[in-house]
C-alpha cells in the first residue's frame, strides 16, 4: 500500500496574503500565525514588518483594548502581537529597535498614570527586554536620552513587570564595557537610594514588597556576575552602593522611622539578610555550619555590620512588642493560636542567626548584652509548633557552640564571651531537661508529642558534641560543672540514657519488619523461613544504604560475574548433580492437612473441542486458584523447607505427597502425586 503525500501543500496563510486586502487582525485569527513567523515565513514576516502593522502591533500591546468585549477574547490580539513582537525574528527586532516612533510609541505607556494594567505592563516588559537583549545599543542610547525614564518605572514599581525590566537592565546587556556603562548610568540615575527610599514605612505594601526584592535581586546578579568574570575589572557601582554604611543605615532608618509596621520590617529585613547570604540558607545551611566551623564563612563587608549593630535593640524590641497586625484568633490542628508569632519576628529571628554566623566579635557581644538568645529561646518553647522559628534557634546555637571556640582561639582573653550567657542567663541545660520531662509527662497522659522535640534534640546534641570534642570543650566542661549539682546529674542521666535512646531510634531505617503475611491467612500461621526477619532486615538495609561518595562505583554487576568459568558454557550447571534436595517438615501433619484440604487432581476428563460453542464458565479457574491457595497455606502452616547442599549425603524423604507407602509394593499405587523417593542425581 502506498501512502500518497501533498508536499506542495500551500499554508492557509499565503493564501490569505496572496488576497488583496488582507487586514492584520485576519492573519492573527489563524492558529498557526505565530508557527510561521517563528518558521522564517517570507511573506508573512513582510506583511507584518510593513510600518502600519508595526503600529498596529505596537498599539495593541499599549493600549486598554475596548471594555465591551467578552473577558476571555479581549487580551487575545494584544496576547499574540507581544509574542510576534518578541518572536526573536530578526526582521521584526531590525525594523521595532531601528524605528524611532515605534520606540516613542512603547515608551508612551510608561507615561500613563498609575496603576497601569497589569498584563499590559508585561507585554510591555517582555517586548523591551527583548530589544535590550537583541538591539542592544539602539534602545540603551534611546533610553538614556529619555532624562525621566528611571522616575516613570519607579512610579510603576507597584507593577512587578517593572522590576522585571530594571533587572533586564542590569543581567542582560552585552558586551561588558557596554554593561558596565549601563551600570555606572543607573548609578548616577541614584537607582538604588530611590528604592531604598521607597522601603519607608509610610509606602504603600505593595511598592516596598517589589522595591525589596528588587534589591535582593540585584545584589544577587552582581555578585554572580562578578563572580564569573575571570578578567578583573572595576567593581559594580551598584553593589557598592547597595553594601555601603550609608545605605544600609538608610535603610534600617526607613525601616523604623514613624509608626513601625510589619510590611516594612520583612521587606527590609529581607534586603539585610541577602546582603548577609554567605552559604546556602536553612537547612542545608545548617549542615555546612556543623562541618566546615567558622573558617569557611563568608566575610561580610564590615560597612554593613557596622550599620546593623546600633538597631540591633530595635530588633530586640520587635521581639517583645510585635508590630500589631489586626489577627483573629487562629484555629490550627493543634488547638487555638491566639496571638502568631508573626513574620516580623521570624524575620528577626533569621537576621539574629544570620549576624551570629559571621563570627563578627562586637556584633555577637551586643546580641549577648541584649540577651537576644533569651528571648528566642522563650519564644522557642512558646510557639513549640513553629519549625521555621525553631530552626533559626537551632541555627543560632550551633553558630555560638561553634564559633565561640574559633574566637577564643584568636581571642584568648575572650574566653566563654558567648556560651556562658547561654549556658547561665539562658539556663539552656535546664531549659532542654525541664521541655524534656514535660514532653514525656505530656505524652504519658495521652497526649501527642511537641513539635519542636526534633529540633530540640538536635540542640542537645550540638551540646554535646562541642561538650566531647569541640574546640571549646574544656570551657563548656567548666560551664556544666558549675550547674548545681541535682541538674548536673539529671544532664549526665538524660545524655546517657534517654538522648542516647532517642538517637538511636533515630537512625533506626524507617522501614517496617512487621509480618509480611497475607491477611487471608491464619493467624497462627508460622513463616516458612526460620529467619525471616532477619533477611527483611538486611534487604531493607541495602534497599536503603545511604549514597556514599563510591556508591556509583560499587552500583550494578561485577564484571567477574561475566566472565565465562573453564571456558565451557556448561560450567555453570556442572555441580547441579552434587545438589541434594532435603525436606524437613512433619509428615504426618502435612499429610493430614493434604487429605483434609486439598482434592487430586481429575486427569480423566475428556478433551474438548476448543471451537465449540459452550457457557462462559469461571468455575474452573476459580478451582484451580483455590486449589493453588491452599496449596501455597499448607506449605507455610507445616513449614515445609527445601533446602540444597553441595555434600555427598544423599536425598532422603520420610514420606510422598499423597500419602505413605505401600507396604510391599501391595494395592493400589496413587499415580496422582509425584513421590520425591524417586528422585535421582541429574546432570544437564
Amino acid at each position: 500500500m502506498f501512502w500518497k503525500f501533498d508536499l506542495n501543500n500551500t499554508s492557509h496563510i499565503d493564501q490569505l496574503l496572496d488576497r488583496e486586502g488582507v487586514t492584520l487582525r485576519e492573519l492573527m485569527e489563524e492558529e498557526d500565525v505565530l508557527q510561521e513567523c517563528k518558521a522564517q515565513n517570507r511573506k508573512l514576516l513582510l506583511f507584518l514588518s510593513k510600518d502600519h502593522c508595526m503600529q498596529e502591533l505596537v498599539t495593541l500591546i499599549t493600549e486598554e483594548p475596548p471594555a465591551d468585549l467578552e473577558e476571555k477574547t479581549r487580551f487575545k490580539f494584544p496576547n499574540i502581537a507581544c509574542e510576534l513582537l518578541t518572536s526573536d525574528v530578526a526582521l521584526i527586532n531590525d525594523k521595532l529597535g531601528g524605528d524611532e516612533s515605534l520606540l516613542e510609541k512603547l515608551y508612551h505607556f510608561l507615561e500613563q498614570e498609575p496603576p497601569l494594567n497589569p498584563l499590559l505592563a508585561s507585554f510591555f516588559s517582555k517586548t523591551i527586554g527583548n530589544l535590550i537583549a537583541r538591539k542592544t545599543d539602539q534602545v540603551i542610547s534611546f533610553l538614556r536620552k529619555k532624562h525621566n525614564f528611571i522616575s516613570l518605572v519607579l512610579n510603576h514599581i507597584d507593577a512587578s513587570a517593572m522590576m522585571d525590566l530594571l533587572l533586564r537592565l542590569i543581567s542582560c546587556v552585552e558586551p561588558a564595557p557596554l554593561r558596565m556603562e549601563v551600570l555606572n548610568w543607573l548609578n548616577e540615575e541614584r537607582l538604588i537610594q530611590r528604592l531604598t527610599e521607597l522601603m519607608h514605612t509610610g509606602r504603600d505594601e505593595e511598592r516596598q514588597s517589589n522595591a525589596s526584592q528588587t534589591l535582593c535581586d540585584i545584589i544577587r546578579l552582581s555578585r554572580d556576575q562578578a563572580n564569573q568574570l575571570s578578567e578583573v575589572t572595576e567593581p559594580d557601582p551598584l553593589l557598592a552602593v547597595l553594601e555601603s554604611q550609608e545605605n544600609v543605615a538608610e535603610l534600617l532608618k526607613n525601616m523604623f522611622e514613624g509608626e513601625r509596621t510589619e510590611a516594612s520590617v520583612v521587606n527590609g529585613t529581607q534586603v539585610l539578610l541577602t546582603l548577609l547570604e554567605s552559604r546556602r540558607s536553612g537547612l542545608e545551611g545548617l549542615m555546612d555550619l556543623y562541618s566546615q566551623g567558622c573558617e569557611r564563612s563568608y566575610t561580610v563587608n564590615s560597612s554593613i555590620l557596622c550599620a546593623i549593630e546600633p538597631h540591633l535593640k530595635d530588633f530586640q524590641q520587635l521581639l517583645l512588642n510585635p508590630p500589631t497586625v489586626p489577627r483573629s484568633a487562629i484555629l490550627t490542628t493543634v488547638g487555638v493560636l491566639e496571638q502568631p508569632l508573626g513574620s516580623a519576628r521570624l524575620h528577626v529571628a533569621r537576621l539574629v542567626a544570620s549576624l551570629l554566623q559571621t563570627c563578627d566579635l562586637s556584633i555577637c557581644q551586643e546580641i549577648c548584652r541584649l540577651n537576644t538568645m533569651d528571648l528566642l529561646l522563650d519564644l522557642f518553647f512558646k510557639y513549640s509548633w513553629n519549625n521555621f522559628l525553631h530552626l533559626q534557634v537551632e541555627l543560632c546555637v550551633a553558630s555560638i557552640l561553634n564559633h565561640s571556640a574559633h574566637a577564643d582561639l584568636q581571642n584568648p582573653g575572650l574566653q566563654n564571651h558567648e556560651e556562658r550567657p547561654l549556658f547561665q542567663h539562658c539556663r539552656l541545660v535546664q531549659r532542654i531537661l525541664d521541655a524534656w520531662e514535660e514532653n514525656d509527662k505530656n505524652q504519658a497522659e495521652g497526649g501527642r508529642r511537641r513539635g519542636n522535640m526534633g529540633h530540640l534534640t538536635r540542640i542537645a546534641n550540638t551540646v554535646v558534641q562541642n561538650l566531647e570534642k569541640g574546640l571549646a570543650h574544656s570551657q563548656i566542661n567548666d560551664l556544666i560543672k558549675e550547674l548545681p549539682e541535682d541538674c548536673r546529674g539529671r544532664w549526665e542521666s538524660f545524655v546517657g540514657e534517654t538522648l542516647r535512646e532517642t538517637n538511636r531510634r533515630n537512625t533506626v531505617d524507617l522501614v517496617s519488619t512487621h509480618n509480611l503475611h497475607s491477611s487471608s491467612e491464619d493467624d497462627d500461621m508460622e513463616s516458612p523461613f526460620p529467619n525471616d526477619l532477619s533477611i527483611q532486615q538486611a534487604f531493607s538495609d541495602y534497599q536503603i544504604q545511604q549514597m556514599t561518595a563510591n556508591f556509583v562505583d560499587q552500583f550494578g554487576f561485577n564484571d567477574e560475574e561475566f566472565s565465562e568459568h573453564d571456558e565451557n558454557i556448561n560450567a555453570a550447571f556442572d555441580r547441579i548433580a552434587e545438589i541434594n534436595f532435603n525436606i524437613d517438615a512433619n509428615a504426618a501433619a502435612f499429610e493430614a492437612c493434604c487429605k483434609e484440604r486439598i482434592q487430586q487432581f481429575d486427569d480423566c476428563e475428556e478433551e474438548e473441542d476448543i471451537w465449540d460453542e459452550k457457557e462462559i464458565n469461571y468455575a474452573t479457574q476459580i478451582k484451580s486458584r483455590s486449589r493453588y491457595s491452599t496449596w501455597m497455606i499448607c506449605l507455610r502452616k507445616y513449614n515445609l523447607l527445601w533446602t540444597a547442599s553441595f555434600g555427598d549425603t544423599e536425598v532422603s524423604s520420610s514420606s510422598s505427597w499423597g500419602g505413605p507407602p505401600q507396604e510391599g509394593g501391595e494395592g493400589p499405587q496413587d499415580t496422582s502425586w509425584s513421590s520425591f523417593t524417586e528422585f535421582q542425581p541429574f546432570i544437564v
